[in-house]
């Protein structure tokens, strides 16, 4: 305990000589130093949910099973879900012991929670990504990283600063099929890739809902957060809030698309870099509470030449005939000795001899993961990188902004990877951020 309070207390010291007047927190939490030395082999990783409807329950069912997990906390603006969570917490330890919060802030303030499971709504993943960083927590952070690729920087700097355990919700990074196809692309046994395709889902037509009473509960408010004002129907707070562009890019990165922009990302070995030509169309729902585009149709060029399509389902499936496969949201590799085709559950490959591909020895192969939570728990305890890095997180989410981008402005768009702003286009850098409502900021 000496060693480690000696060591906390120059680290403070030598950290507040070097930036002036900045206040530091009077213990600075395990994640700050490498190997989170205050996780013991024995102990067990105390973790916070913060978001426990859809994604987030599911979350917590699964950590629930690790033997080293001890859940302490929950979030959640709604009752009834904070409520339930708990109940199904207490049921697993048979006690009465998890504490529940409605703001996200009072749960990151406990000393005692190493790590949190961040699934709120969208529009909030930054700011609470940003404060969960600040209060040293590792954290499972689910997919989009945010709305915006400011955020996504700022997002970046704080994971980095306060040396933070990240791990982005990408899980595909730990399914065998698609670390198959991009190790197949990295050891060049498809030859020189000439196109990506990948696929997305579109918005639908939905009315207007009449506005209805906030249930009791419910902190709406505090629901939408940095989001503008808005009259509540349950369909907003619902997962049709995907689709709605005050809180989300819908499939362009919310919903899937961030999923297999990411695989695509890893098979380019582009985790710190993207493409830098875009130019796509797209088009919105005519009316409704639903706005995000529902068709789109999107060309990335990376530096090397290779071209991605990025598109809905339906468009993707009218043109391509691999997509016709009995299978949704995919991923074609296309080289000039052959193709594979991956989604989730699903493989294929022409020639077929190629689906019986070993990877040799000698050959390229990904860092191991068959199980996205258990990566995160072992670099939460030894202090190893994740699977699904801050970085990757950032480079992946760029290119979902940038095809939200070129969309809107109907121009062709040139990146610049190492400044990460488009050259020479004023009107598309301003879009690189966007307003949020009084008094959250970042």
């Amino acid at each position: 305990m000496t060693t480690n309070y000696n060591r906390r207390q120059f680290v403070k010291k030598s950290i507040a000589g070097a930036i002036g007047t900045m206040v530091m927190p009077a213990i600075l939490p395990a994640g700050v130093f490498p190997g989170r030395n205050r996780i013991m082999p024995n102990d067990r990783i105390n973790l916070g949910f913060i978001g426990v409807g859809g994604m987030g329950s599911g979350h917590l069912r699964s950590f629930l099973g690790y033997e080293d997990v001890r859940v302490l906390a929950i979030c959640d603006v709604k009752k009834v879900q904070r409520d339930r969570a708990k109940e199904r917490v207490d049921s697993r330890y048979g006690n009465n012991e998890c504490v529940t919060y409605n703001d996200y802030r009072e749960l990151l303030a406990r000393e005692d929670i190493d790590a949190i499971v961040m699934a709120a709504p969208d529009h909030w993943h930054a700011l609470i990504g940003v404060e969960a960083a600040r209060r040293g927590k590792a954290m499972y952070h689910e997919k989009p990283l945010s709305l915006t690729v400011e955020e996504c920087q700022i997002m970046r700097k704080a994971v980095k600063r306060y040396n933070i355990c990240f791990q982005h919700g990408t899980q595909q990074r730990s399914d065998p099929g698609f670390r198959f196809a991009v190790e197949m692309v990295r050891n060049g046994r498809l030859g020189q890739i000439k196109r990506i395709v990948a696929e997305a889902t579109g918005c639908k037509t939905v009315p207007y809902p009449p506005e209805e009473s906030v249930p009791e509960g419910f902190d709406y408010d505090m629901w939408l957060g940095p989001a503008p004002l808005a009259p509540y129907c349950e369909q907003r707070c619902t997962r049709d809030f995907t689709k709605i562009k005050d809180y989300s890019l819908g499939g362009l990165s919310g919903a899937w698309g961030i999923h297999h922009i990411d695989i695509v990302q890893w098979a380019m070995d582009a985790d710190n870099s993207g493409p830098v030509e875009i130019e796509g169309t797209g088009s919105y729902p005519a009316e409704g509470l639903l706005n995000t585009y529902n068709n789109y149709e999107v060309e990335h060029i990376y530096p090397n030449g290779i071209k991605l399509l990025y598109a809905d389902l339906e468009t993707v499936r009218s043109k391509i005939p691999q997509f016709q496969a009995p299978c949704s949201m995919a991923i074609l590799f296309e080289g000039t000795e052959g193709w594979i085709f991956v989604a989730r559950g699903y493989l294929d490959a022409y020639p077929k001899s190629l689906l019986n591909t070993v990877i040799g020895p000698n050959e390229f192969k990904l860092p191991f993961s068959n199980d996205h939570r258990r990566n995160f728990l072992d670099a939460v305890r030894t202090g190893s990188k994740t699977i699904s890095t801050i970085e990757s997180a950032v480079k992946s989410e760029i290119v979902c902004q940038q095809a939200y981008i070129a969309m809107e402005l109907g121009q062709k768009l040139y990146w610049d990877n190492d400044n990460e702003k488009f050259i020479n286009n004023d009107a598309a850098n301003k879009m690189l951020s966007r307003p949020k409502r009084s008094p959250w900021h970042l």
